[in-house]
């Protein structure tokens, strides 16, 4: 079965934020799967540090106005959108006040981690999700860049298993090389199991809440998964390499990735899980 709709949820794209490995292929890759006569959709978060006027940001206001409850506190959704003329795709943002205002992306100007970054993870899922529902596009395939998207397979096949919307999407989720040395809080398990999720659901973080277990964690509820980047985490890539519970692909070079992706795809579409 082809997947014809392709959601891409990612942590960063150029030209909204400077070049990096994640942010150039969620640039190229929605284009070149685009080319390849599928439908796609792309949303990543509305950093504080991202030039609107520049850029040419607008609210959606058909889409905003709902408020998601992250550990007992509203937080309005604001959707805003741009597009990339020369790819000819649009880029759908998730905005929020408390999360996203702030002149930075996932760390200060130290370098520091923000400790809210569980969060704003949280937060930017649901609001993916939420707003695909509000726009009636249902997607045969998610593919997940990043590790601010990781907890997105568990949502969907927990949080949303019952809704219609979701019920017959695939998952891919793709490892890369962004590691965050902070482990999330004490509560960050309690804050999911208000969510839905049980403890067989988080058993993966049961010694910890770090880089590791989350990334883990996407890839049980996965139905695909991806080596994004040449080199991983040692800890990972062990996990990674003896994992077979669904198809997996490799890490494969600039030159070679929006096709090995393409046809990865139709393999996790058509795999029984």
């Amino acid at each position: 079965m082809d997947a014809k709709r392709i959601l891409f949820i990612t942590q960063e794209i150029t030209p909204y934020l400077p070049e990096s490995e994640i942010a150039t292929i969620c640039r190229n890759l929605p284009q070149g799967i685009q080319e390849h006569g599928r439908e796609i959709r792309t949303f990543m978060p509305k950093y504080g540090n991202i030039n609107e006027r520049r850029n040419q940001l607008h609210e959606v206001i058909r889409l905003s106005g709902m408020n998601l409850i992250i550990d007992d506190t509203d937080h309005p959704l604001i959707i805003k959108v741009a597009s990339i003329q020369s790819a000819r795709m649009q880029v759908y943002f998730i905005d929020n006040d408390d999360f996203f205002q702030r002149k930075a992306t996932l760390w200060n100007e130290k370098g520091e981690e923000f400790d809210d970054n569980e969060d704003r993870s949280i937060f930017y899922i649901r609001g993916v999700l939420e707003t695909i529902k509000k726009l009636r596009w249902i997607p045969d395939l998610i593919h997940c860049h990043g590790w601010i998207t990781a907890l997105t397979p568990l949502y969907i096949r927990r949080m949303y298993a019952d809704d219609p919307c979701f019920k017959d999407t695939k998952l891919v989720y793709s490892i890369y090389d962004d590691d965050f040395k902070k482990p999330f809080s004490e509560s960050f398990v309690k804050k999911l199991k208000l969510d839905g999720a049980t403890a067989k659901d988080l058993s993966c973080l049961s010694e910890g809440t770090d880089f590791v277990a989350l990334s883990k964690l996407a890839m049980q509820f996965s139905d695909g998964i991806i080596q994004g980047s040449q080199v991983i985490n040692k800890e990972l890539a062990s996990y990674f390499s003896a994992y077979e519970k669904c198809p997996k692909l490799d890490y494969q070079s600039p030159e070679t990735y929006v096709d090995a992706f393409n046809e990865f795809y139709d393999l996790v579409m058509d795999s029984n899980k």
